[in-house]
């Protein structure tokens, strides 16, 4: 019987996120014929201690066994597993948020990346805004959000497709420190700026009450990336009464049969079906693919990763694809709106149109220079 292991990060405003992760993979083995895989989990709290990581993964590999190891975590941390599990020789499956561009996209043979891409989410709706008529825009990020790498994608895009940043705005850490006051004064100087937003988590629902009383008097829009999308959170966020555009990465509103399998089958555990479930139901394909190429190969390591990068499936949000370059999925992307939920004065995801060309794009942000940006951060992504 093979083992996975599992890296669980804990969250304290996605507080059922190790649940989440769990159940989306244990539903996906089951569903796929997997039922007789052994999952084991080990919990690595933010995803921050490095000693703690480097631990719990060695745990699994060498006390579990375990044939593969998946971990929601970032390129950071990933990197500091990646000489373990070349020893080790086994494969580490890292359930990526997309949060963080790396300084460099280091392929190792043994680490795949399962993307959410919210840089590469971050990137489009920049663009968005200027296909929108908007010149100028100001970047409004949460105190966490703002700590990653995918602010770089946001500028780098805007900037190169004719835009200009005319401010910044980052809000305090905690609610109470939590204001969008500033954005008064930087509107009245830049009235026709677009707010190329990052948030997540309860961030997006303090942004939205934040600015609710005055932000439609500007006709100002504001542009999201995948997970301001999130909808658990979005269902308990008031409408603003202002435009809200930007790039969702998955919707209970997509149409297709593998979308409302998902959404049945999480539902029926008990959960609701959220982005982190989504990821680990995706891997769960992923997975089995791999435990078949380790069996055919031999487990030659080399050799099963090449064959997992031609591989593609249909999950709930699409065909799923590899770049060979990054060794990192590459899954459809959503033009989406929020809209007003006339049953309660909350907010709704309306989804418009697939993005054409997002593996494209994927790679011309993939090519970006960092040069000195960096970030301090080693969190697993809303990991606070």
């Amino acid at each position: 019987m093979p083992t996975i292991g599992i890296l669980l990060p804990r969250s304290t405003y996605y507080e059922t996120i190790s649940f989440d992760l769990y159940e989306g993979l244990r539903s996906g083995l089951n569903h796929f014929g997997f039922q007789e895989i052994k999952i084991v989990t080990e919990n690595i709290g933010f995803g921050s201690d490095k000693q703690q990581c480097y631990r719990s993964a060695e745990k699994l590999l060498l006390e579990e066994n375990a044939t593969i190891v998946i971990a929601y975590i970032g390129h950071r941390m990933a990197q500091l597993l990646r000489p373990l599990f070349l020893a080790a020789n086994k494969i580490l499956i890292v359930l990526d948020s997309g949060a963080n561009l790396p300084q460099e996209w280091v392929s190792c043979p043994n680490i795949i990346y399962h993307s959410l891409h919210n840089s590469l989410g971050a990137w489009l709706s920049s663009k968005q805004a200027i296909k929108d008529g908007y010149s100028s825009g100001g970047m409004v990020t949460g105190y966490y959000d703002g700590g990653y790498l995918q602010t770089y994608s946001l500028c780098s895009s805007f900037e190169q497709a004719g835009g200009q940043i005319c401010f910044n705005h980052a809000t305090g850490y905690k609610e109470n420190d939590f204001t969008m006051e500033p954005l008064k004064k930087y509107l009245d100087e830049f009235p026709n700026s677009a707010l190329l937003s990052l948030f997540s988590g309860d961030y997006v629902q303090w942004y939205f009450s934040g600015i609710k009383d005055w932000i439609f008097h500007k006709k100002t829009a504001i542009y999201l990336s995948p997970f301001g999308f999130e909808e658990t959170m979005l269902q308990k966020a008031v409408f603003p009464n202002c435009k809200i555009k930007g790039v969702a990465a998955w919707s209970k509103n997509i149409d297709s049969q593998e979308n409302k399998l998902f959404i049945d089958t999480i539902k029926r555990t008990g959960r609701t079906a959220n982005l982190f479930s989504l990821l680990t139901w995706e891997s769960a394909q992923i997975i089995i693919k791999v435990l078949d190429l380790l069996n055919k190969n031999e487990n030659n390591i080399v050799q099963t990763v090449a064959g997992l990068l031609r591989f593609e499936f249909i999950g709930p949000r699409g065909k799923v694809s590899f770049d060979s370059k990054t060794n990192t999925s590459i899954a459809p992307l959503y033009e989406a709106e929020i809209v007003l939920n006339e049953e309660d004065g909350m907010c709704k995801v309306n989804l418009l149109s697939e993005i054409e060309g997002a593996k494209e794009a994927f790679e011309l942000m993939s090519e970006l220079e960092i040069g000195s940006a960096t970030s301090a951060w080693y969190n697993s992504y809303v990991c606070i």
